[in-house]
Formats: structure tokens, C-alpha cells, sequence
């Protein structure tokens, strides 16, 4: 027997699909009005806190402003795409994004060259990459398919060791070598946050995260720019011409800021005062130049980011969707922090980018394919379709 459909069930069912299409383009906006913001803001503090020194190394003030645009103009390709590939394809090709990610770091090991005692970065050209960026994004997808996976046997231990090891072990191990302290907190941190999202007993967590904590001070403690970070954040003014130097300068342009700033494009910490005034300390130059009112709005956008990204893990359509949420949400909020606390002396230097803001193309486009994916998150997510773990 044939049915048909009245006409006020199919008002209803268009009504519910316009409902859903408006959600979803409701929590796309509050997720990328953020970012975009943010986004404009570094572009602006780019073109005036390495105007200097772009000057003094390039011979073009612009040098650096220009190339940052273009890694913008990229990242926002690379964000449109990203919102329309279903997030539900990197847990079918989590383990190939992973296995990419773990080619990248031995490249950089082998091939990559070597700045400031560190070797992260591999040159093509005129073009240079930082292979651990991207790293963050394929250990977050490896370890949201694993944890999906094994969502009903992560009681047993080696459910829960296998997975762990398999992303977060062998990744940090490669980003000791290159040495990168900052990268490996940051996904350990952003792991463990997964972890907690999970089923996985607290114990194991709880676990993890001491041992985590050792292994960090004893790296600190044995390589020599790491300890001397250390000693920066406890006592800068045991050698305010040395390793005091940085987080010093960072709080005489924050301090010389005020509540209003000295004006756009005023700053003083750029003529080279400040050591990475567009890169690691472009918080720095924002506090300098819009004061705390400024530094306060950015901080804000920021706790918005976070509080939206939350909310879409939450009202994730399956698990897999709620634990690459929540490991989006704290590796851009996690950065933020750890960025920020290092500028403002209450955290030690990492040499972690502000995200979205700091100069630097690879951490851009990273951030940027992050909030992609958080947004089709989000409209997976308010048209509700159906779940799939």
C-alpha cells in the first residue's frame, strides 16, 4: 500500500531543514568571526612590529608583512576546503595523515635546517615549512580514531598504552630530538584532554600526565637553552642582558602600553628592543601599541574560540566528531595560553606562535585547516546527521 506525505508533515520537515541549515551557519559564524578577527589583528601587528627589522635583514619593511598575507590569503583556501570535507574521511585516513606527519619530522632530523640550536624546518627553495606544525593536527586525528575505536576496551591497559604510544610517544620523541620542548608539551597537553573527553579510566591519565611532567623538567633541565628559559622565567633579572633579556623587554613594552596604548604603529620594543617582537612576542607589541584594553579584546576572542569549539564537541554527531573536536579546541586554546603566559612572564618561554596572529606561514595554515574542521563539526553537527562512531 502506497503512502503519501501531507502537506503538513512535508511543512515540517522543510521547516526542520531550514532550522538546521540556520544552526549551522550560526555556530559557522561564531566560529570563524574569532578567528578572522584574529587573523586581522596579527596582520596589522605584523606590519608594524617587523617593519624594523625586516628593514635591517631584507632591505623591504614590508618583507615580512607581505609574506604573511600571503600565507593568510592561503590559509583561507585551505580553511574553505576544510569546511567542506567530511571530518568523518580523516578517521578513514588516520593512520596515512599520521604516517605523513611521522615522514615530515624524519625528513626534518635528516634534512632540515638548523636555527637558534634548533632543526625544525625543512627549505624548498624559497619555501620553508615546519613539519611539527601539521604534526599537532595528525596527532589529534590518530589519537580521535584510535580512542573511537577502542571506546569500550580503553579499561585495559594496553588498549589505552598502544594508541598513546603509537601517536603521542613516537611523535615526541621525534620533536626531542629536533629539540622542540614548546611542540611536545602542547600536543601532550592537548592528548590529555582527549583523554579526558574519553573513556579512558583516570587513572591511566593521571598517569600519563606525571610522567609527562618528569620527562618535560629533565629535558629542561638537561638542554642547556631549555634550563636557561627556565631560569628566565624564575629570575629574569639575574642576567637582564642574557637569557633575562626577552621576557624583560616583553614587560617594558607591556608595561609601556598602559590601558590605551601608544598608538599604532608607535611601538618602541620593534627597534629591536625586543628579540621575535612579529613572531614568539607579537602579544607584545599588541599590549605596546592598543594597551591592556587592546590585549584584553585579543584575550577575549580567544575565550570565545574556546567556548564555541566546546560547544561543538559537545553536540558532536559521534564520538569520533566529539574527540577531534576537543582536541582542535585545546590545541588552538592550549597555544593561546602557553603563548601568552610565556609573554607576560607567568608561564616559562616556550617559543610557541600565538595562533592565527604570530608571523609564520606553516603554523598559519595549520591553524586555519584546525578551525576548518571544527566548523564542519559544527554543521554535521546542527543539521544532525546521523551518528557514526
Amino acid at each position: 500500500m502506497a503512502t503519501s506525505v501531507t502537506p503538513i508533515a512535508r511543512a515540517r520537515s522543510i521547516r526542520r531543514a531550514r532550522e538546521a541549515a540556520r544552526a549551522a551557519d550560526r555556530n559557522s559564524v561564531l566560529l570563524l568571526l574569532p578567528v578572522i578577527t584574529l587573523l586581522v589583528v596579527g596582520l596589522g601587528a605584523i606590519l608594524s612590529a617587523s617593519s624594523v627589522i625586516a628593514r635591517i635583514n631584507e632591505g623591504d619593511q614590508f618583507f615580512y608583512f607581505k609574506r604573511q598575507v600571503i600565507y593568510a590569503v592561503l590559509g583561507l583556501g585551505v580553511l574553505i576546503v576544510a569546511t567542506r570535507i567530511p571530518y568523518r574521511l580523516y578517521k578513514r585516513f588516520a593512520g596515512l595523515i599520521f604516517a605523513i606527519s611521522i615522514a615530515g619530522l624524519a625528513a626534518t632530523l635528516r634534512f632540515g635546517a638548523e636555527r637558534g640550536g634548533s632543526q625544525r624546518w625543512l627549505e624548498f627553495g624559497g619555501i620553508t615549512v615546519q613539519p611539527s606544525e601539521f604534526a599537532k593536527f595528525a596527532v589529534i586525528v590518530f589519537l580521535a580514531a584510535a580512542l573511537s575505536r577502542k571506546e569500550e576496551y580503553l579499561g585495559r591497559f594496553l588498549h589505552f598504552f598502544w594508541p598513546v604510544a603509537g601517536s603521542l610517544g613516537f611523535t615526541a620523541v621525534l620533536l626531542m630530538l629536533e629539540p622542540d620542548l614548546g611542540t611536545t608539551i602542547l600536543i601532550a597537553a592537548t592528548s590529555i584532554a582527549m583523554l579526558l573527553a574519553s573513556t579512558t579510566p583516570l587513572r591511566y591519565v593521571f598517569g600519563l600526565a606525571g610522567l609527562g611532567t618528569m620527562a618535560a623538567l629533565g629535558s629542561a633541565l638537561y638542554q642547556p637553552y631549555q634550563k636557561a628559559r627556565i631560569l628566565a622565567f624564575l629570575d629574569p633579572l639575574a642576567d637582564p642582558l642574557g637569557y633575562g633579556l626577552q621576557p624583560l623587554q616583553s614587560l617594558v613594552a607591556l608595561g609601556t602600553g598602559g590601558l590605551f596604548g601608544v598608538g599604532l604603529g608607535a611601538s618602541r620594543a620593534r627597534w629591536s628592543f625586543l628579540p621575535n617582537a612579529h613572531t614568539d612576542f607579537i602579544f607584545s607589541i599588541i599590549g605596546e601599541e592598543t594597551g591592556l584594553a587592546g590585549s584584553l579584546i585579543v584575550v577575549a576572542l580567544f575565550v570565545v574560540l574556546a567556548i564555541v569549539g566546546i560547544s561543538v564537541a559537545r553536540r558532536a554527531a559521534d564520538t569520533f566528531g566529539r574527540l577531534l573536536a576537543v582536541g582542535l579546541v585545546s590545541w588552538l586554546t592550549f597555544q593561546a595560553l602557553i603563548n601568552i603566559g610565556g609573554v607576560v612572564v607567568v608561564l616559562p618561554i616556550t617559543g610557541v606562535p600565538l595562533p592565527f596572529v604570530s608571523s609564520g606561514g606553516s603554523a598559519l595554515v595549520a591553524n586555519m585547516a584546525a578551525a576548518g574542521v571544527l566548523v564542519n563539526i559544527a554543521r554535521v553537527s546542527a543539521r544532525g546527521e546521523g551518528a557514526a562512531n
